[in-house]
């Protein structure tokens, strides 16, 4: 059986997916929706480096919505405020398609009311279902750092640290606007929920806790923020463009779930333009250290086929597969959103 899969968006993860999609047997693409003028008419072959495919790229929502297929695979940016791409999902849904997100929806159930009533709806309506898949929100905490209490008689608090290193995003508005690198750290709180940057990743990240909260059977009192920002101690000169000195060069995003009244689950990311502020000069894309009887503690990094010189990242690569995987399992489900399983391995049986 071939799944039949829409690709929404084609930046550099959403990229990779489509890219994956083509070149996996089970796999079917019958839509290609963009957001960029210059992408609209190409052949999803010609944007993805691959041989045409018969699929040509549109920016008509009403086209991709009449299509029949399985799933889509949203990948469209990050914009402030988390939940802007709402409307887009509730409509996928509501026609027919399975959708897996690649930037949040983790577990919409922490927020209820109106919000999950819709999106619960409109899965209703569609008999679809809704479900995340990413490396971080997804593989980084959702599943490994679960998976790695499994040794665990009592669990005092784990930890997920995140280090991303960013000087080769070229996209400016994504860098200075929707990251907050350039800002000005004296005119800004990373704290206030309203700040853009924040009001993109807070809910995002407190519903990666929450899915961890829910596998681990803990009641969460509340789920605070710790971020801070820290400035360039030189001019940097970045691919997106300058960073001057005293500008924020790294922030370090903290999500704290607190469970009986003290820190049960901390979330910290590492986004750098500058290594002067990390405090491991070469660290690992993930640290996750479980403290409990016993403790753990896990260093990962990603890493690419030996021979492969393509410019596609290990982590680009991850994501792709991350959905792929991803794909039996969400349109197997039944309608709703759904709260992505603690595994989702490889399958053998889809090659």
């Amino acid at each position: 059986m071939a799944y039949r899969v829409i690709q929404w968006a084609t930046g550099a993860m959403g990229k990779s997916c489509l890219r994956a999609v083509i070149d996996h047997p089970a796999m079917e693409l019958v839509g290609l929706y963009v957001y960029g003028d210059d992408k609209v008419g190409r052949d999803a072959g010609d944007i993805a480096r691959r041989p045409p495919s018969g699929v040509i790229a549109t920016r008509d929502a009403d086209a991709i919505l009449a299509l029949d297929a399985d799933v889509v695979i949203h990948a469209a940016r990050l914009a402030p405020p988390y939940g802007s791409h709402d409307a887009d999902i509730l409509a996928l849904l509501a026609s027919g398609k399975n959708v897996i997100s690649i930037n949040g929806y983790s577990r919409p159930q922490h927020w209820a009311g109106d919000r999950l009533a819709a999106l619960q709806a409109a899965c209703d309506m569609g008999g679809t279902s809704l479900m995340a898949a990413g490396l971080n929100p997804g593989f980084a905490a959702e599943q490994i750092a679960v998976v790695a209490t499994g040794v665990c008689a009592q669990l005092d608090h784990i930890e997920i640290v995140e280090s991303v290193d960013c000087r080769a995003v070229r996209n400016p508005d994504y860098v200075f606007r929707v990251l907050g690198f350039g800002s000005d750290p004296r005119a800004v709180d990373p704290n206030d929920p309203s700040w853009g940057p924040a009001s993109s990743l807070n809910g995002m990240y407190v519903e990666v806790l929450s899915a961890m909260a829910e596998h681990l059977g803990l009641a969460l009192d509340r789920i605070d923020t710790d971020h801070v920002v820290l400035p360039a101690s030189a001019d940097l000169h970045t691919a997106a463009g300058p960073i001057p000195e005293g500008r924020v060069s790294h922030v370090n995003w903290r999500w704290r779930a607190i469970v009986g009244g003290a820190p049960k689950l901390t979330m910290s990311i590492h986004w750098y333009m500058e290594t002067a502020h990390l405090p491991d000069p070469a660290p690992p894309l993930w640290r996750i250290h479980v403290t409990g009887q016993p403790g753990v503690r896990i260093a990962i990094d990603l890493e690419k086929r030996p021979g492969d010189t393509t410019p596609t990242s290990a982590e680009q690569l991850g994501v792709a597969g991350m959905v792929l995987n991803a794909i039996p399992i969400v349109c197997a489900a039944a309608p709703g959103v759904v709260t992505r399983p603690l595994a989702t391995p490889f399958r053998g049986d889809l090659q």
